[in-house]
């Protein structure tokens, strides 16, 4: 049954897109990002879902689940809507240099794009479902995650246990800029880089000592060094940490280093790379740790089918459908590369996530939603599929 055209309403999602990023969430801020979490429960509560709640762990804000059974096969491998409600602006950005502002079709704030916008067209689109009195064939179980944005290190084993249970992953991460949805992603691995110098007093003695932010500024040279982009592969240096005071010889610094791949050789030569760098030097030590590791997710015969089958709703609706693999990392780097059928940046058009520039687009709104709700009342057990 096809929605009525007045399902959608494009300020009035905005108008619902704006509540949720008025709560400032940056991962970190746990009370933010639980702050979010309530106010999504209570959205999902509203629309007949049951609401789960897994208290946070190692120091991050807390798993939402939300399910709702289908009428016809309440036991049967379901849909899964996998999101993050971590932004990565810092509070005070809605004070300062990101408030919540309209510029034409462009809506500015924090996580307007990255993910809060995606996440809650997801919810609008089962909402015009019900009130339409559709009912999806498969179940529909919605996740939100509160530490996407530093990896999922808190949350990777919960989304990958909740995946395995379902049949289809929906991730609404953002639309590519060009209008592909994903059906793939890059390798996404961190690093650290320490350097350990030696100490000396700066304004007396220091030709006696090594200092580790000098070695630093030449390993981070030959890290940039490495970046291939007609490869896409990347190498980003982050954050550095160092020094003490002004007047001593550093004999500490860091470096955090992010890496992107899009195949498993080119991680491991990425891996490798980074390994090199260890070593003795000019009398300061560097170490290399590698950290987290969002696997490759390479399109496969699952997501393919499914991507095919979005791809025939939307051109039912007038639209274009492009995929693509894509770097960036998501959730679904994880569900993709377990074999689950995965179809990624479903969610709002616009530009300049993780900037001070970051907007959705409004146009995008209405037929984003309009996809989403198709999927949900379509998708069917993949046997039953032909």
């Amino acid at each position: 049954m096809a929605l009525p055209a007045t399902a959608f309403d494009a300020e009035k999602i905005a108008q619902g897109i704006v509540k949720w990023a008025e709560i400032e969430s940056p991962t970190h801020y746990i009370e933010g990002v639980n702050r979010m979490m309530d106010v999504a429960a209570h959205d999902l509560q509203d629309l007949g879902g049951t609401v789960e709640r897994l208290p946070g762990i190692d120091g991050f804000g807390d798993v939402l689940l939300s399910r709702f059974p289908s009428e016809g096969n309440p036991d049967q491998p379901g849909i899964l809507v996998l999101g993050h409600m971590d932004t990565v602006h810092e509070v005070g950005a809605l004070a300062g240099k990101l408030p919540i502002r309209r510029d034409g079709d462009q809506l500015f704030g924090p996580g307007v794009l990255d993910m809060k916008g995606g996440n809650r067209i997801a919810i609008e689109a089962l909402a015009a479902l019900r009130h339409a009195d559709i009912q999806p064939l498969l179940p529909i179980t919605f996740m939100f995650v509160p530490d996407e944005e530093v990896g999922s290190p808190s949350s990777r084993q919960r989304i990958e246990a909740e995946a395995a249970k379902h049949s289809y992953v929906l991730v609404p991460e953002p639309l590519r800029p060009w209008g592909d949805v994903v059906t793939g992603r890059h390798a996404v691995q961190r690093f650290w880089v320490r350097v350990h110098g030696k100490p000396a007093h700066a304004g007396l003695q220091k030709a006696q000592g090594r200092s580790a932010i000098a070695k630093m500024a030449d390993i981070i040279a030959r890290i940039e060094a490495l970046n291939d982009y007609d490869k896409e592969t990347t190498y980003a240096v982050g954050t550095v940490h160092g020094g003490t005071f002004v007047n001593v010889v550093t004999t500490l610094c860091e470096a955090q280093v992010l890496c992107v791949a899009p195949t498993h050789d080119l991680l491991r030569e990425v891996q490798s790379n980074m390994a090199a760098l260890a070593g003795e030097e000019d009398g300061v030590r560097i170490e290399v740790e590698a950290g987290l590791l969002r696997p490759v997710a390479e399109p496969h015969t699952k997501t393919m089918a499914l991507y095919d089958h979005a791809r025939r709703l939307a051109s039912a609706m007038g639209i274009e459908l492009g995929h693509c693999q894509s770097g960036g990392g998501s959730d679904g780097n994880f569900t993709g590369a377990l074999g689950i059928a995965t179809l990624d940046g479903l969610g709002v058009g616009g530009t300049n996530a993780h900037t001070f520039n970051e907007h959705l687009l409004i146009s995008t709104l209405v037929p984003q939603c309009r996809l989403m709700a198709a999927l949900f009342e379509t998708l069917e057990p993949p046997a039953s599929r032909k």
